[in-house]
């Protein structure tokens, strides 16, 4: 088995992290860039909240973006699928990934 993880140094609300990952360490420091964001952002919104909870909304914030991403991947991919059904009997036989052995 080959492992090919590299390991990324982060810093996320002034503490540093030694990760562990497959990802390139440019994706690793913008994802951590990203969570401390937010986190600081829910923080600067809410003075009184700990960092423990902020990290928390912050998760429930970005995964709300995941699953609205995801959902708008879905609708274009099922778009795509009816485009193309539409289009496909408008094609010559050839193109339509039929063999024309009819």
């Amino acid at each position: 088995m080959n492992d090919a993880r590299a390991v990324v140094r982060v810093r996320i609300l002034g503490e540093d992290y030694t990760l562990r990952t497959e990802a390139s360490a440019e994706h690793t420091r913008a994802v951590a860039e990203h969570v401390d964001r937010t986190i600081r952002s829910i923080m600067s919104g809410n003075s009184t909240v700990e960092t423990q909870k902020a990290a928390i909304l912050a998760a429930l914030h970005i995964t709300d973006e995941l699953f609205r991403e995801r959902a708008g991947a879905e609708a274009m991919t099922d778009d795509l699928r009816r485009l193309a059904s539409d289009i496909r009997p408008l094609l010559p036989p050839a193109l339509r990934g039929e063999d024309g052995g009819g």
